[in-house]
């Protein structure tokens, strides 16, 4: 492993799943990820029940996780050789309307949630939305109580209406926490340049992404490649500037790929206007929705060589592997 990676402050933006196994995490040289502790349809009992397993988990002395409340747990969880759990949702479905909710999830540890994945919301438009709506009242309020608390906002699955208001709105940072840029790739997922600067002009991070479907140009005979995803990162560090790119890469973290599998066919049926293509083109494993030499998180070293094989100087690698993540996070949570 290059000196260099083993130097870094390994941040993932976003880990789609985990069933608590962080075996490949760990072999990959990360401090922490973003975790989505339940999948997106979950509702308020189950998305409660898997925070309280969640907790469970972080809290065993002998166990691979430390619970991530502030910035500084994160670089603790490392120093202790654990990964840092930061616990997150990908909808806010499980407010169920009632804002009062956010501050009683941010007591249990909830630091980073998607307005909306994909679909509409009672916050606002996903970006399968044909309507693309703008952010509602509820989404404004949504704002508000997450800036006031300290949670950190995702845009990655938002519409572009939705998410310029959700940028405009808040006072605090947001994040693209695995998103690509549409002027290099033009995916559904990806976003314009136009919500990559307003991202940045909060402060904020545009984190670019290793997934398959969301580095590939449509043609099966040329799949998704590790230097497309460079490719990503060139451009939003020319457009936005070095300190407002991070990385997150929608992996797994799990024990048997197996159990990802109810959300890889979530992913290709509920929502195959934007990855139906491509599950028709590489079909629809853990190993094909990302680039052959960079499809387990313990091959992130891999991610490191590239960047410094593409001419990014080691300040900046360092920056885009988890040190803007760092700071960002110190600015919306504090500490």
């Amino acid at each position: 492993m290059p000196r260099l990676h083993e130097r870094l402050t390994v941040i993932d933006g976003l880990i789609f799943y985990s069933d608590g196994d962080a075996r490949d995490l760990l072999a990959g040289g990360y401090a922490a990820a973003n975790v989505t502790v339940k999948d997106p349809m979950a509702g308020f009992e189950e998305g409660f029940d898997a925070m309280a397993r969640w907790l469970a988990l972080a809290a065993r002395p002998d166990g691979p996780w430390r619970l991530v409340e502030r910035a500084a747990d994160i670089p603790a969880a490392r120093a202790a050789g654990k990964v840092g759990l930061v616990m997150g949702w990908q909808e806010t479905r499980l407010l169920g309307n009632r804002i009062e909710r956010v501050a009683a999830f941010h007591r249990l540890g909830l630091r980073a949630c998607q307005l909306t994945y994909n679909e509409a919301s009672a916050a606002g438009d996903g970006c399968l939305e044909p309507r693309n709506g703008g952010l509602t009242r509820f989404g404004h309020e949504v704002v508000e109580a997450f800036n006031d608390v300290g949670i950190a906002i995702d845009l990655s699955h938002v519409g572009e209406r939705t998410s310029l208001d959700a940028a405009r709105h808040s006072r605090k940072p947001v994040l693209l926490t695995h998103a690509n840029a549409k002027a290099v790739h033009d995916r559904v997922r990806n976003k314009s340049d136009g919500v990559l600067r307003a991202v940045a002009a909060t402060g904020g991070l545009c984190g670019a992404s290793i997934h398959g479907f969301m580095n590939w140009g449509g043609d099966p005979a040329q799949p998704p490649s590790l230097e497309g995803f460079v490719a990503h990162v060139r451009h939003m560090v020319n457009l936005v500037g070095i300190e407002h790119v991070s990385f997150g890469t929608d992996f797994a973290a799990v024990g048997d790929p197996r159990a990802a599998d109810f959300f890889l066919e979530m992913s290709a049926t509920r929502y195959a206007s934007g990855t139906g293509d491509y599950v028709a083109a590489f079909g629809n494993s853990l190993e094909r929705r990302f680039p052959g030499v960079l499809n387990n998180p313990r091959f992130m070293v891999r991610k490191t060589e590239a960047l410094l094989a593409a001419g990014f100087a080691e300040d900046a690698v360092e920056r885009i592997m988890g040190g803007n993540l760092l700071r960002v996070l110190g600015e919306i949570w504090g500490g």
